[in-house]
């Protein structure tokens, strides 16, 4: 009888009960399950949680960053950025530093070459962290304010895309609610 590597085993499934649960699971080689979409920190811009798309057809990372300002700091090149952490809210921002590492031309989702600034920063997802690189772009538009690339993820992750939030749970966080406007119209002032 042959033995059957962990990753097979891993994503193995019994027909009667359909896929095994595999939050928390680990390759033999270290790597943990994730599903497609996870709930990540950026612990060096405070406590951020921002839910997060693993694309594995995207080589690079990006964050969705805006009002962008270069600054220079003991001699070193810096970026100042606000970053909105919750998808459809545009009312809370966090204002964020980080050392510019690089600018780089980067091909985006519409096929179009764009140059971005890039920055080094710590990604944790689950119980574990690593240094990862993030390009700044304006993310405004996409499902997701944070894309996480095979770059990323290479020799620490392996991607369920059927599975969703494997690794992370998100732990509640008081948000700012936008008011309810209720329009009134007085049929007497219209003249």
């Amino acid at each position: 009888m042959s033995r059957i590597p962990a990753t097979i085993r891993i994503w193995a499934t019994d027909r009667m009960t359909g896929p095994r649960k595999t939050s928390g699971a680990r390759a033999d080689d270290g790597r943990i399950v994730v599903g497609w979409r996870e709930w990540v920190a950026l612990p060096e811009f405070g406590a951020i949680e921002i839910k997060a798309k693993l694309d594995t057809g995207a080589r690079t990372s990006a964050l969705h960053a805006f009002d962008i300002i270069e600054l220079t700091i003991d001699d070193a090149d810096w970026l100042q950025f606000s970053v909105h952490p919750f998808q459809r809210d545009d009312l809370q921002a966090t204002l964020c530093l980080a050392r510019l590492v690089d600018q780089r031309w980067v091909t985006n989702s519409g096929g179009h070459r764009e140059r971005r600034y890039v920055i080094e920063t710590t990604l944790r997802i689950g119980q574990r962290e690593w240094p990862i690189e993030l390009t700044l772009a304006n993310r405004d538009q996409m499902g997701f304010r944070l894309l996480i690339g095979r770059t990323a993820m290479h020799h620490r992750l392996i991607v369920d895309p059927s599975r969703s939030y494997c690794a992370s749970k998100r732990r509640r966080a008081m948000r700012v609610r936008r008011p309810r406007t209720v329009a009134r119209t007085n049929s007497h002032q219209r003249k």
